[in-house]
């Protein structure tokens, strides 16, 4: 715990610390509002509203792409087998998880914004290509959440 400030770790009666400060800007360790915030990248998308939003427009198509990967029929059908295929597979799923890994960092912001970018993002992307609405009826006409799981590249998520 070399270079830790013992200042601002819990105590025994479990209360925490003040929000660190990092380069001049707050570390929130809860949600808040506002323009000003560090997502990602150090300093991105600092203090001005047009990177901020941007930020969030960022947020919102990683986590559409994350339903996009995890809903599509990308790759052709595997055979039992084949080594290829399951290669493939595995890079597609490590690519899905790469992502998924980097919108959690992205809400780790504590920012209100990059949260419901986030969901939005994820519901967009599930009503466009696992809920049916839009011409999949096969998998609608299933029923269940996970009906369509067979027709797509990669099973379902779990949290």
């Amino acid at each position: 715990m070399d270079g830790m400030d013992h200042d601002h770790m819990p105590g025994m009666d479990g209360a925490m610390a003040p929000p660190q400060h990092h380069e001049g800007m707050m570390m929130h360790m809860t949600f808040f509002w506002g323009t000003r915030s560090e997502i990602l990248f150090s300093g991105w998308p600092g203090d001005r509203a047009g990177m901020y939003a941007l930020a969030l427009v960022f947020v919102f198509a990683l986590c559409f792409l994350v339903e996009w990967i995890s809903h599509s029929r990308i790759l052709p059908p595997a055979k039992p087998g084949a080594v290829g295929a399951g290669v493939l597979r595995s890079l597609l799923h490590a690519v899905r998880v790469g992502l998924a890994y980097l919108a959690m960092l992205a809400l780790m912001s504590f920012n209100g914004g990059v949260f419901l970018a986030a969901v939005a993002g994820h519901a967009v992307g599930f009503l466009a290509f696992a809920s049916g609405a839009f011409g999949k009826p096969e998998e609608a006409a299933a029923g269940g959440p996970y009906a369509g799981k067979a027709s797509a590249d990669l099973p379902p998520m779990s949290c």
